[in-house]
């Protein structure tokens, strides 16, 4: 007993002498980015997100013939300038980490996937310009919330994951609002009731395809995370170039007016937007979690609204219809967007009574 106790005493010693330093140069677990960060990245998200369809739309210039705005200049030049200038970066910063890391552009595995996701994104490209050129940027923007139905669709089909009556209620509000919106708010400042059914077409294919993408660049950029993010990108850009090639050698004007034919200052900005555009989607998504990129969508229209009013370029006045119009639409999305968490703790609620 005497042993024991002067073993258990030591023992009590051994105890009494940690002081919590021995661990002092150990680093705690990273938990993702600050809030600060999160804060500057949503900000960030939102201004892209506002800008990229306002500058097309401003670099729209009016038909003598018609009387109309629509793109004077080829749909696909300034996605495939885009697509050259990122096929050539990322192969560069590929170079820069060294000959090993460009010779994984190549890997037949990754090179496969990749240039499936790549031909879709092309086809996204492809419907966005298309879509652009019936659409105003705020319109357009208004219809790419339909992306909530159309994912919650799919999961249904694909996965089987229903949705609760709470929450097709709230879907069916974004339809009806973006119905509002096409049918009264978009067309109230410009004397016109016709709504461009194969712009609005255009959207919602455009829209199918990039969840689609979005889905598969998620998933496989994940598998094959040991390969660096600029060689995932230019080895869906080579695919990508492709099909945007393709589509302007099939378009018959693109090469025979000119690649730059009706470029203006206006025209470069669109082309730099989608440059930011391709690069902040590939990396700073991956940053925010699904809500807040469903509410920067949904912000990104209320900030199109207020700057097709203030910008010069635009002959968009305030109007109180229009307005209420664009804040259903974004109340009606992040309504959408919270009840997922209300829903999946009614959810474990309910299990727990029936235990």
């Amino acid at each position: 007993q005497a042993q024991q106790y002067c073993a258990a005493k030591a023992s009590c010693d051994a105890m009494k002498q940690y002081t919590g330093s021995e661990f002092k140069d150990l680093k705690p677990a990273t938990s993702g980015p600050s809030a600060a960060t999160k804060l500057g990245l949503f900000v960030f998200f939102v201004l892209t997100r506002a800008l990229h369809p306002t500058v097309i739309d401003a670099s729209k210039t009016v038909d003598e013939e018609t009387g109309k705005k629509g793109l004077a200049y080829g749909n696909m030049t300034v996605v495939l300038g885009e697509c050259f200038f990122t096929v050539l970066a990322g192969q560069l910063m590929a170079l820069a980490a060294g000959t090993s890391t460009w010779r994984l552009i190549w890997e037949p595995k990754a090179l496969k996937v990749f240039s499936g996701i790549g031909f879709m994104y092309a086809l996204g490209d492809y419907l966005e310009m298309a879509s652009m050129g019936a659409l105003s940027g705020a319109a357009y923007q208004v219809l790419l919330q339909s992306k909530l139905v159309i994912t919650a669709l799919m999961l249904w089909y694909v996965k089987g994951a229903k949705q609760a009556g709470l929450q097709w209620n709230l879907l069916v509000l974004i339809m009806l609002s973006m119905c509002v919106y096409m049918i009264g708010g978009s067309d109230s400042s410009k004397g016109g009731g016709e709504i461009p059914i194969m712009g609005v077409l255009n959207v919602l294919l455009k829209v199918t395809v990039s969840c689609l993408c979005a889905v598969l660049a998620d998933k496989y950029m994940k598998d094959f995370k040991s390969l660096p993010f600029y060689v995932q990108l230019v080895q869906m850009k080579l695919a990508w170039t492709t099909t945007i090639l393709i589509i302007s050698f099939a378009d018959g004007t693109t090469w025979q007016r000119g690649f730059f034919s009706g470029w203006t200052p206006a025209v470069w900005g669109v082309f730099a937007s989608f440059i930011v555009k391709c690069w902040s989607t590939m990396a700073i998504l991956s940053l925010l979690d699904s809500v807040l990129k469903n509410i920067g969508e949904a912000s990104a229209v209320l900030v199109i609204y207020f700057m097709n009013i203030c910008l010069p370029m635009f002959p968009d006045k305030f109007e109180v219809p229009s307005f209420l119009s664009v804040m259903v639409v974004i109340l009606s999305v992040t309504a959408y967007v919270g009840s997922k968490s209300v829903v999946e703790k009614a959810e474990l609620y309910d299990k727990r009574q029936k235990q």
